[in-house]
């Protein structure tokens, strides 16, 4: 069968025959995270004709205005997981506390981070957005779900990945044995292998920061862009600058194109702006499977231990050679 026409579904078949003992139940879950994505891809398709754009008079948990489209997302995940006693609890961007899913929570194996709308500030201007999700297994035994998760590393995900919503619907996971894309046929309604086996290249030729902050940046940021910016034909510089202001546009690109993202912590956001569990750690996650890298600048973010449920990080990502030259002027 050619690779085109291969399901997201049959793809996770095909891989857990390769792992004796596979119950079928990560499939299921895929499918779930893809019922997701599939509705907030629909919505966004007509949100300019049926009344869904813009924001809500309401301020979520991390400061932010929140979008209707926000709102929307939140509630597909939390509908998504609803069936099937897979998910006991989920954590969102949107939400203070975790969500205990109704009838689930004793019997759900599994805890789901998710950001719904990632670059919901973009979502009036019709710009490529998209969602992140980072599975884990539930801790063990009865008590606070919440207090255990908190100490959860970005290794112990068992899977992680993003749906991306631009001129086609994409959906990218990596279950800890490589990355692979998959598009959305929306004639069919369903996701096909599009992207396999992923890796990112060593070394890339962009950079990705938002620059209208370059007067808030600490000296290391300034200087490491400067270096970027510098012409040296050896080393492949001066760099060119590309920003969409969407995480998960900004994130595939590279991915796929290789150079670096950054988002560092400045004067002020010391600790960061970019959430640890639902943003940065999934992403790590897929980027170490293809072959890159992550750090907070002087660590990878999968070793970071979570002291708050929505911790910031700093965060530099892309190309393995990129970051290890990044976390040179950060160390």
């Amino acid at each position: 069968m050619s690779a085109e026409r291969i399901t997201l579904t049959r793809h996770i078949l095909m891989q857990q025959q390769q792992h004796p003992g596979a119950t079928g139940e990560f499939s299921i879950l895929l499918s779930q995270i893809a019922l997701a994505a599939k509705r907030i891809s629909r919505r966004l398709r007509v949100a300019g004709l049926t009344g869904a754009l813009g924001a809500k008079d309401e301020i979520n948990v991390q400061g932010e205005i929140v979008q209707k489209l926000d709102e929307i997302s939140n509630d597909a995940f939390l509908e998504s997981f609803a069936y099937g006693q897979l998910v006991s609890d989920m954590v969102s961007e949107e939400m203070e506390q975790p969500a205990q899913i109704l009838g689930n929570a004793d019997k759900g194996k599994y805890v789901v981070f998710v950001d719904p709308l990632d670059g919901s500030s973009n979502i009036d201007v019709d710009v490529t957005i998209g969602s992140i999700f980072s599975i884990h297994r539930r801790p063990a035994g009865s008590g606070d779900t919440l207090k255990k998760a908190l100490h959860l590393k970005g290794r112990d995900q068992i899977a992680a990945g993003y749906a991306l919503y631009g001129p086609s619907t994409m959906l990218v996971y990596t279950a800890g044995a490589g990355v692979h894309g998959f598009t959305l046929d929306p004639g069919i309604g369903d996701f096909f292998l599009s992207h396999e086996n992923i890796h990112v290249p060593r070394r890339g030729s962009t950079y990705s920061i938002n620059e209208g902050r370059r007067n808030n940046w600490f000296p290391e940021t300034r200087n490491y862009v400067a270096y970027l910016q510098k012409k040296d034909k050896d080393s492949g510089r001066p760099y060119s600058g590309r920003y969409v202001g969407s995480f998960v546009a900004d994130f595939h690109r590279t991915l796929l194109k290789g150079g670096v993202f950054l988002y560092p912590a400045d004067p002020k956001n010391a600790n960061g702006k970019l959430r640890l569990m639902y943003e940065a750690a999934p992403m790590a996650l897929v980027i170490e499977q293809a072959g890159g890298r992550a750090s907070n600048g002087r660590q990878s973010i999968l070793d970071l231990i979570p002291q708050t449920l929505h911790q910031r990080t700093p965060l530099l990502i892309g190309s393995a050679e990129d970051v290890d030259t990044a976390e040179s002027f950060y160390a």
